[in-house]
């Protein structure tokens, strides 16, 4: 039966600044490469688990660190489809801008109702902004009408639902991929959104799950992709402290 191995991007630059990144193309930090060739090392533990596909966003967080996951899996030659829906949900007007600085701005519960609920979004990105998305040459392909000014995790639901169905999914039950896996690397709030679909998770309890950087999540998948078992690899206390440091970033 196949496998999905979700794997959240290390550390990045922004992740280190404690500012809202989300659409924003940020690289890694020293700290986050770390956690890539780390998470690398994970995989290549697992000696039952075999890479046959790999899926990533267009943000280079999340490609520089499967590049180095790979590379230190044995996996580099693996074929690779990259989508947009796989990005991180789009912060809006919040992007770039300090979490404990806008949580005593606009109130701890307010920055936490953005964060972690599942249907408010933060303030709209402002028609014109430099931040934007619109012109960036990744998303030339993109209808208008598709790229986001602000998402909440309902959003993002949205726009992963169907490219796992359409296009993970034929991986997972392709003939090149049966007895083996299919890795996505992404982020937060896109493999949060995989894991309600796949894991039946409430609205109610998404808001409390906490995906941490750099430590791959694997599901063991029926013929129908039903969730058989779940767990991160490696120490589970070591998930468990790296998902609490990222609830604590907004103060």
């Amino acid at each position: 039966m196949p496998d999905l191995i979700l794997l959240r991007h290390g550390r990045s630059r922004w992740n280190d600044l404690n500012l809202f990144t989300g659409w924003q193309d940020v690289d890694l930090s020293p700290e986050g490469e770390v956690e890539a060739a780390t998470a690398g090392r994970l995989l290549a533990a697992e000696a039952d688990l075999d890479l046959r596909v790999l899926h990533t966003s267009v943000l280079t967080r999340a490609i520089r660190t499967a590049e180095i996951a790979l590379h230190e899996a044995n996996r580099s030659w693996l074929g690779v489809r990259r989508s947009w829906r796989l990005n991180e949900r789009h912060y809006g007007d919040l992007t770039g801008k300090d979490k404990k600085e806008t949580a005593e701005e606009f109130g701890l519960d307010q920055v936490k109702l953005w964060r972690r609920s599942y249907d408010v979004a933060p303030p709209r990105l402002p028609l014109g902004d430099p931040r934007a998305s619109d012109g960036d040459p990744r998303y030339r392909d993109v209808s208008k009408d598709l790229i986001p000014r602000s998402e909440c995790l309902k959003d993002v639901v949205a726009r992963v639902t169907p490219y796992f169905r359409d296009v993970v999914a034929e991986d997972l039950k392709s003939e090149g991929v049966r007895g083996g896996a299919v890795i996505i690397v992404a982020h937060g709030n896109s493999l949060r959104a995989l894991r309600m679909v796949l894991e039946n998770i409430s609205e109610e309890e998404i808001t409390e799950i906490e995906i941490p950087t750099g430590i791959p999540y694997r599901l063991r998948l029926d013929a129908q992709l039903t969730v058989l078992a779940a767990n991160y690899l490696g120490d589970p206390e070591a998930a468990t402290r790296a998902a609490e440091a990222v609830a604590r970033q907004a103060g």
